[in-house]
């Protein structure tokens, strides 16, 4: 009886190792019949890639919350994903060999000039784009040859009223810059300028001092002088949008960048504007005289339309706030600048001198240094590289009128 019990106890101990072996026997018997293992094998390799290049995480843009987009001026909004600080700029950074998420992204102003450059760049890199636009200064047509793209989006509103939408991102461009605009609807100018919950500040170089105003007493005289005048509406309204950009950013978390624009030229400008480089395009393209207020010898820098697309993405993608200049700082005299004109343009044009206007700046020259040296950004495009391209764009356009 024992020897049976050890024989019956031996059999049950040795079942599993027969079983697992026919398991295995018959497992391997079905992947080799009919090719199997090869499509098995053949499904690993297909499969693979995706395990490998879809990132691990779920991207903080990918969770947009609501942005309200109010009124404001030329800006630029993030939203701070949770945490805040730098371990959220750390959780930004993707592995290498990871393609970075496409945003949802509001452009105000996006049909205006430089606003519909931009929205080109973040098209052309993947983005969804939403364009917010009343047509005040802006042309649908700037933006018509993106009509058909799934991935742009065309609003006509005026900033100056909420709207909701969902956004990653916020590039605030919507308030006239052109004198002859800004003096046409002051109020509306300046309230146009604080975007309230959204964020980024890009101001334009009118925020800077001209640098003969040496001591404090000529500058406190100026602020009032300007506090007075025809284009306060413009430059105060510039420094309240900083200001409260900067409050939304402590008070209520918002990620914000600040950018201050300096002459920007380039396609898709209003023929009419009354900015310098495009009165004096149109008046030699029409053979008019370029009209030169005052002695000519007051200077300006320009910078092409591209370099400061390229500024305002670069900064957004960065960690810093800012303010940041954005400009060109090669100086032109605007006799400098009428010889250019007439170089690409027409040997034979004439030039007009007419009074000067008040509170014309004698010198305005950006100081890129901090953007050099903490975005690695500076201007690529000279005058005389791209004032050809403007040329080209306002040739068309005059032409049509005719």
């Amino acid at each position: 009886m024992k020897q049976l019990h050890r024989q019956a106890s031996m059999s049950k101990q040795h079942r599993p190792h027969h079983h697992r072996a026919s398991l295995s026997r018959t497992l391997a018997s079905y992947l080799l019949r009919e090719q199997r293992l090869l499509f098995v094998l053949l499904g690993f390799l297909l499969a693979s890639p995706f395990f490998f290049l879809y990132p691990s995480s779920v991207s903080p843009h990918s969770a947009a919350g609501s942005s309200s987009v109010t009124n404001f001026a030329a800006a630029v909004a993030r939203k701070i994903p949770r945490g805040g600080g730098a371990s959220s700029a750390s959780a930004r950074r993707l592995p290498v060999g990871v393609r970075k998420p496409s945003l949802r992204v509001v452009v105000t102003g996006g049909a205006g000039f430089v606003g519909s450059h931009l929205v080109d760049k973040l098209l052309a890199r993947g983005d969804s784009v939403i364009v917010v636009d009343n047509f005040f200064t802006g042309r649908k047509d700037n933006v018509a040859h993106h009509l058909g793209n799934p991935r742009f989006e065309l609003i006509r509103h005026d900033v100056v009223e909420p709207i909701l939408l969902e956004v990653d991102q916020i590039y605030h461009l919507a308030c006239p810059a052109s004198p002859m605009h800004y003096k046409f609807n002051p109020i509306k100018t300046i309230i146009s300028f604080p975007l309230p919950c959204a964020a980024h500040n890009s101001s334009t170089s009118s925020q800077e001092l001209d640098s003969i105003y040496l001591s404090l007493l000529i500058y406190l005289w100026t602020r009032i002088q300007l506090l007075q005048c025809v284009r306060s509406c413009y430059d105060e309204g510039k420094r309240t949008a900083e200001t409260l950009t900067m409050d939304y950013h402590r008070g209520a978390g918002v990620e914000v960048r600040i950018a201050r624009i300096f002459n920007t030229y380039g396609p898709r400008m209003c023929l009419d504007d009354g900015r310098v480089v495009s009165n004096f395009v149109a008046q030699a393209l029409r053979k008019q005289p370029m009209t030169v207020y005052g002695d000519g010898k007051q200077t300006r820098s320009f910078q092409y339309v591209s370099d400061l697309v390229d500024g305002l993405v670069t900064l957004m993608e960065s960690d810093h706030i800012g303010p940041f200049n954005l400009g060109n700082p090669g100086e032109f005299t605007m006799l400098e600048l009428a010889q250019v004109v007439k170089e690409t343009l027409d040997p034979g044009a004439s030039v007009e001198f007419k009074p000067n206007t008040a509170d014309d700046p004698h010198m305005r020259k950006p100081d890129i240094s901090k953007a050099k040296s903490l975005l690695n950004w500076e201007p690529k495009v000279s005058l005389k590289q791209g004032l050809p391209r403007m040329v080209s764009d306002f040739q068309k356009r005059i032409m049509d009128e005719n």
